[in-house]
This record gives structure tokens, C-alpha cells and sequence, in this order.
């Protein structure tokens, strides 16, 4: 469901969004790049996606579903089986004033779905138009029995495989039932908004835990006895060694998801008890977003923006694992990614394949290293250079040395805020004056879960509360700058978020600039990394739990969740 361009250009236009040679130029990008303009547009920040849909409800003639600010019938729910739901990404959630059902869709304007629709319900419907994430909501109703239903599954499985008597562990891979345990393992995952799997085998049995919006959280104790056929299953589709129980192996493989499908990163290491496995859920079909979908205020989109429009130069983002460093990463290239520059990137692993973006897989056992690939892309000519890690002295080397040779590098670093960037760059063996030289831009992240929009209320904060944040904001000596805020937000917990109070995450940030005198500072032989934090706060850095503050204040996060990372 689109908007022709020629329409879109003359609303967004008249609006004063975008200049006409822009648009022109996005559409043009869109097609090279195989997108659709509007999504260039969201992911650029010309446009928000409510403003878009707006403009879609109003040109299809259709309202907006807005599920997330409705009551769903579920016995007119489950008119639709759920299948049937699922696979023409439709919900039917009212029954209308004049008799007719209410049915949430992403593309009211296909005729087939309706006529189909209308025909299996033997009814007239009154489309409306959902966003993925309306109808996400309203799909999320069909699985309330889903956890039951998941561990009745699994122990079916479970018991069959005990029972089983496949032989060898290739047989015992490919047998039904643990094929079945594994396939309900990864989908209750992803129904359950999951980023990670783990697989943990204990003394007397097999640790199913879930990594859902930043935590970790217990699913369910597997016997023992399925560990071993389990982990050969997985082996197999991320196509490991079966026999290697004593090394540690890397691989991934593809799932399936109807229309769509997900990248599953695969690591498996051998613990005191046995392998443990560790699944990373990565979609394949996710566009890039948007800086303001990352959690990113004004201030901080303007700053970065000013920085990736230099040439030449290096950009890292820091942050400990799994804090979005590589989404971050691939904001910004989608942003750069046009007909006039040479996009390369060296990664471990590739997580989104990016359209005209030359991407090469690290590979240790054929001799592609970081340092390795990064010296051999030199040669090809690149404008922007994406190094996965700076992870070493050789990296480091050679990543300043392209940076100083009229390339824009982008890449990360571990730590934990981004004044330290610089100290870990010289424990690195990069001379002071090469790092005051090449360095833009430092971004510091985390994650925090976001509120749930369904269920949001605000509050007054507790006195243990206020004093827990009086103490973060004297320690980073901010007391003259900041108070605790009066109110703050929560989730009650509903439905949506699995009455959790929170459903998905957004970043917190810090942004770090680099200018003539941080940059002298940084050559002083006195240099002090204290000393380059009193600096950056005097010019107006606005720390993590700063930018976390302001949007516990705006409820897009909770307190607990902005004092919970800065701790970690």
C-alpha cells in the first residue's frame, strides 16, 4: 500500500518537509537501492511513520485502527482463525454501529484480501488501516493461551524424544520430535520479543532462558537427557561440526516466518557440564532505523548529523555487548549510502545485509581478520570504511592511518563512556596527537526498555527513590545543574507487554565532539581522563543518565530502567 511518488512529493513538498530536488533524489536512491521512498524518508528523519500513515489513512479514504488506544473484542477476534490472521496480516477487532466487522489491515487497499476476508466471515467488513505494530497487538491476543500451549508442546517433544530410538547424533538431530522442540523454542522466542536465546546445561537438567527487552528471564528446565539431541539439531542448521564437543563454534542459519524471515546467530562453547548454546535473533527484512527511532533527542540527531557529513575522519560508538552499537552503525551508512560513495565494511558477524554496501565476514581459519580485510579494503577505493571492532593494536593502526587519508571510519569500541573512548585508543598504542587528529565524534550507548504505550501511567516518585537520584547526580557533579523531576511514568502492565510495563527498547546516549581545545588537551602530557570529563561536562556534555533522565521525564522510559543500566 503506497502513495504514488508524484502524489507523495507534492504533499510532503507543499509542506515544507523537503525540497523537490530532494525528493527526486531519494526516490532515485530508493530505486537503486531496491527500498520504497517512504521508507528512505522515515529513516532519514524527513518523516515520522504516524505522519505517514496519516497521510496514507487520508488518501486511501480509510480510518486508522490505533489499536493500541482501543478495546479488542476478542470473541470477534476469533471470528478469523488465527492463521488465517497471521498470513494475510489482518485483525478483525469491532463489531461496527451498522453491523459490520471492524478489521484492521496494513494494505486496506487490496481488493483480493478484502473480497477474501469478506467471503470467509460471510459478512460486510469496514477496513482500517494498522501499522506492523497495531497489528502485532491485536495478533498478540490469539497467543494469551500461547505459554500453555508452548510448554504442552515442548513436553510432548520431550517425552517422545526420550522415547525415540534414533541412533548417532546426526539420527538423533533429524528426529521429529527434537526438530519440533527446537522450531517451538525459536517461535515462542520471537512471539515473546526476544533477542536472544540460552541454552544453559546444569547438573541435573537444561536451562531454557530468554533475553526479552534487556533481561534475562527463566522460560523453562528441559531433562537432561534431550541436551545432547538438542544441541545436535542446532549444530546441523548452523552448520557446525557435530563431533566437536571441545572447542568453541560459531555459525548461523535462516528461519522462515511465512513472508518474512530471521537470521539466527548461533554461538556454542563447552561449559563444566556440557555445551552451552547462545541463539541472537537478528531480522533480515528490518529496515534501518531512523536516528529518532533509536531513542536519539533533537540535540543528539543534530550532532551526530554534523559529524557524518565530514569526509574524512573517525566516528566510534561505545558501549558493552548487545547495547545496539551495530543498529547505531547501520542508521548512519543507511544515511550515507548513496550513488556517489564507496561503502565497505568489515564485520564479525554481518547482521543486516545492506543493499550497494560492499560487506566482507571476518574469518579467522582462512586468515580474514579484522586488521587482515580492513588493510586489503584500502584498495578498493572505499569513501566510507565500517570496521566492526577496534578490537587490537593493528586494527587501531591501520583504522587512524585511514582515517587520515580521506576516509570517514566508522566503527566501535568497549567502553564504558565516551570520554574513555580516548584512553582505550592509547592503551591501543595510538599516539595522542594521531587520536586528537582523526577522532570526530564519539557515542556513547545503552539500552532501557521502553514504556508501554498501552498501559502508561504517571507517578510520584518515592523518597528512597528521589534519593537514589540525588546521589547518581551529585557522584557525575551535576547538582547545580539538575533536580529530580516530581513526576515520572510507568507501565501498570496489560496485555501488550505481557504486564510487564515495558515492550521494546530505545537508547540512551552521550555524544562526545571533538573541537580544537579537546583536541589540544587530549596532546597535553598531563592529560587525565578526570581531567577530559570536567572538560567535556564544562562545554555542555550531556551524559547517558542525563539523556536517560529526560526521557524518564518524557515517559519514554522508566527511572529504574535509565539507574539500572548506568549501574551495569
Amino acid at each position: 500500500m503506497q502513495i504514488p511518488n508524484e502524489k507523495l512529493k507534492d504533499l510532503i513538498v507543499n509542506e515544507g518537509l523537503i525540497s523537490a530536488e530532494d525528493f527526486d533524489k531519494i526516490v532515485s536512491e530508493a530505486g537503486r537501492m531496491g527500498q520504497n521512498a517512504p521508507d528512505i524518508l522515515i529513516s532519514r528523519g524527513v518523516i515520522t511513520k504516524d505522519y505517514f500513515s496519516d497521510l496514507l489513512a487520508s488518501y486511501f479514504g480509510v480510518a486508522k485502527a490505533a489499536l493500541s488506544f482501543r478495546s479488542i473484542d476478542e470473541k470477534v477476534l476469533h471470528l478469523l482463525p488465527e492463521e488465517i490472521s497471521r498470513n494475510k496480516r489482518v485483525v478483525v477487532f469491532q463489531q461496527e454501529a451498522d453491523g459490520m466487522l471492524g478489521v484492521a489491515m496494513e494494505d486496506p487497499s487490496n481488493l483480493e484480501t478484502v473480497e477474501f476476508i469478506k467471503r470467509y466471515l460471510k459478512t460486510e467488513i469496514k477496513p482500517y488501516l494498522a501499522s506492523p505494530e497495531d497489528l502485532n497487538i491485536g495478533l498478540s491476543l490469539y497467543s494469551k493461551g500461547g505459554a500453555e500451549d508452548f510448554r504442552k508442546i515442548i513436553e510432548e517433544g520431550v517425552n517422545a524424544s526420550i522415547n525415540s530410538k534414533a541412533s548417532g547424533t546426526k539420527e538423533s538431530a533429524e528426529d521429529l520430535p527434537i526438530v519440533a522442540i527446537v522450531d517451538n523454542l525459536i517461535a515462542y522466542a520471537l512471539a515473546s520479543r526476544s533477542s536472544d536465546i540460552h541454552l544453559e546445561i546444569l547438573e541435573e537438567s537444561l536451562l531454557v532462558r530468554y533475553r526479552i527487552d534487556g533481561v534475562l528471564k527463566e522460560i523453562m528446565r528441559l531433562p537432561k537427557e534431550v541436551h545432547s539431541a538438542i544441541t545436535a539439531r542446532i549444530k546441523l542448521l548452523a552448520g557446525m561440526k557435530l563431533d566437536e564437543h571441545s572447542r568453541p563454534q560459531d555459525g548461523r542459519f535462516r528461519q522462515n516466518l511465512g513472508k518474512d524471515y530471521i537470521d539466527i546467530r548461533v554461538s556454542i562453547i563447552p561449559t563444566f557440564y556440557g555445551e552451552k548454546t547462545e541463539m541472537r535473533l537478528l531480522s533480515a527484512t528490518q529496515r534501518p532505523l531512523s536516528f529518532e527511532e533509536l531513542g536519539m533527542l533533537e540535540d543528539t540527531v543534530k550532532i551526530l548529523m554534523d559529524n557524518i557529513k565530514k569526509t574524512f575522519g573517525m566516528i566510534l560508538v561505545s558501549g558493552p555487548t548487545g547495547s545496539g552499537k551495530s543498529t547505531t552503525l547501520y542508521s548512519v551508512l543507511n544515511v550515507l549510502n548513496k550513488t556517489e560513495v564507496n561503502v565497505v565494511t568489515v564485520e564479525d558477524p554481518i547482521e543486516y545485509n545492506i543493499k550497494y554496501v560492499n560487506q566482507t565476514q571476518i574469518n579467522p581459519a582462512a586468515g580474514i581478520t579484522f586488521a587482515s580485510a580492513l588493510r586489503s579494503l584500502l584498495r578498493q577505493d572505499p569513501n566510507i570504511i565500517l570496521v566492526g571492532e577496534i578490537r587490537d593494536e593493528e586494527t587501531a593502526e591501520i583504522s587512524v592511518n585511514a582515517a587520515l587519508t580521506g576516509h570517514l571510519l566508522l566503527s566501535t569500541v568497549h567502553t564504558n563512556d565516551a570520554p574513555t573512548a580516548v584512553p582505550r585508543l592509547f592503551d591501543m598504542k595510538v599516539q595522542p596527537f594521531l587520536a586528537a587528529a582523526v577522532l570526530n565524534l564519539v557515542l556513547a550507548q545503552r539500552l532501557v526498555g521502553k514504556i508501554c504505550a498501552d498501559c502508561i501511567e504517571s507517578y510520584k516518585p518515592t523518597d528512597s527513590l528521589l534519593e537514589l537520584i540525588k546521589k547518581q547526580i551529585e557522584d557525575l557533579g551535576l547538582a547545580s545543574k539538575y533536580k529530580a523531576p516530581k513526576l515520572f511514568y510507568r507501565g501498570k502492565g496489560c496485555g501488550s507487554c505481557g504486564h510487564g510495563g515495558l515492550k521494546g527498547r530505545i537508547g540512551i546516549f552521550e555524544t562526545l565532539s571533538f573541537d580544537d581545545e579537546i583536541r589540544s588537551y587530549i596532546i597535553k602530557p598531563d592529560f587525565s581522563l578526570d581531567g577530559l570529563r570536567e572538560l567535556t561536562r564544562k562545554k555542555g556534555l550531556i551524559t547517558m543518565f542525563e539523556d536517560g533522565l529526560r526521557k524518564a521525564e518524557r515517559g519514554m522510559t522508566t527511572i529504574e530502567e535509565v539507574l539500572r543500566v548506568i549501574r551495569e
